[in-house]
């Protein structure tokens, strides 16, 4: 963790490191050229007493138990407010996004419009994960913990909003633009959206589920960007996470047979460059193993008798429909 800024001139390869450390600059900083560092990580912020909680709220401890694939009619209403309010969240947080705001500021924002709403931000300590909402920013592809760093001009960044209300989680996330963004990175987050729509349009009753990955991975590869394969989507419902996988690449292996009543997230994580990733220190934070940028966005998909229901969409989702629609 840096918490000293760099100077205004940078030193030569071979000179010492600015930051103090006795390496060279080359085998130190240098590498973190352009590179997103994490900063200072603010205390845990409390949830109200009166806000009903997920197992894990108070451990930390992720306690799993066979949760039914097919959902009631029931469950499926009281995930649809769920999804409903977490896409609210999603978009509200998205308007924050400017130059200059840190991700912390951010988080505090969406930790108060969840409990504000009756509802506890998901990912807070799901195991021992520190903050409500994660926030990854250019080669983060996920999990990034909101921190101290000031967005600066040009940057990209995923929020991820999950919210627990009666009950059932809700998940979505997006990629927005800080300010003014180059256009390669506008392309990626333009494709990535659409790469989660096509592994939407795959969701049929009686189909596979690696339909998904392979609609997904079909869009993605012309442009020839990277499909990440170590994160994937997951059944959801009154746990965050259930046994359902849904891979964003194809693989016949995936052969789950989608039936209605079925609950899971397709959130694509497309890459500039390799799919590969690296884990920062803190167990939580990966990022591309090149360096390149990479966008994500993911909605919580309902199976119905015909095809799908986006539980995470509508009028006011960030994504609300297939770009191509528009």
């Amino acid at each position: 963790m840096s918490t000293t800024a760099p100077p205004q001139v940078l030193p030569q390869a071979n000179d010492a490191c600015w930051c103090g450390s006795g390496r060279k600059y080359k085998r130190c900083h240098k590498p973190l050229e352009g590179r997103v560092v994490q900063g200072e990580i603010s205390p845990y912020r409390p949830v109200p007493t009166h806000i009903e909680r997920p197992s894990y709220a108070d451990t930390g401890q992720i306690i799993r138990w066979s949760e039914q694939r097919v959902k009631t009619p029931e469950i499926i209403e009281r995930m649809r407010h769920a999804g409903t309010l977490a896409a609210e969240i999603l978009r509200l947080a998205g308007e924050m996004v400017r130059p200059g705001i840190t991700t912390d500021e951010i988080d505090a924002f969406v930790h108060q419009i969840t409990i504000d709403a009756g509802a506890y931000p998901s990912p807070l300590n799901y195991g021992g994960y520190r903050k409500s909402v994660c926030t990854s920013v250019n080669e983060v592809i996920c999990h990034g913990i909101p921190d101290s760093r000031a967005l600066v001009e040009g940057d990209i960044i995923n929020l991820d909003v999950t919210c627990y209300i009666g009950g059932v989680h809700g998940d979505t996330n997006a990629t927005f633009c800080v300010g003014e963004v180059d256009p390669v990175s506008r392309k990626l987050i333009e494709v990535t959206e659409e790469c989660m729509w096509k592994g939407i349009e795959a969701v049929r009753p009686g189909q596979p589920v690696s339909d998904i990955g392979k609609a997904i991975e079909s869009h993605a590869k012309p442009h020839r960007y990277g499909v990440v394969k170590a994160f994937i989507g997951h059944g959801i419902g009154e746990q965050f996470h259930t046994d359902i996988q849904i891979l964003h690449y194809y693989d016949p292996r995936a052969n789950t047979i989608m039936r209605p009543g079925m609950t899971f997230t397709i959130e694509p994580m497309i890459t500039l460059g390799t799919w590969q990733h690296k884990m920062w220190d803190d167990d939580w934070t990966a990022v591309t193993a090149d360096g390149k940028r990479t966008a994500q966005f993911e909605h919580t998909i309902l199976v119905t008798d015909d095809g799908y229901d986006v539980l995470t969409g509508g009028e006011g989702a960030v994504s609300p429909t297939a770009p191509w629609n528009h």
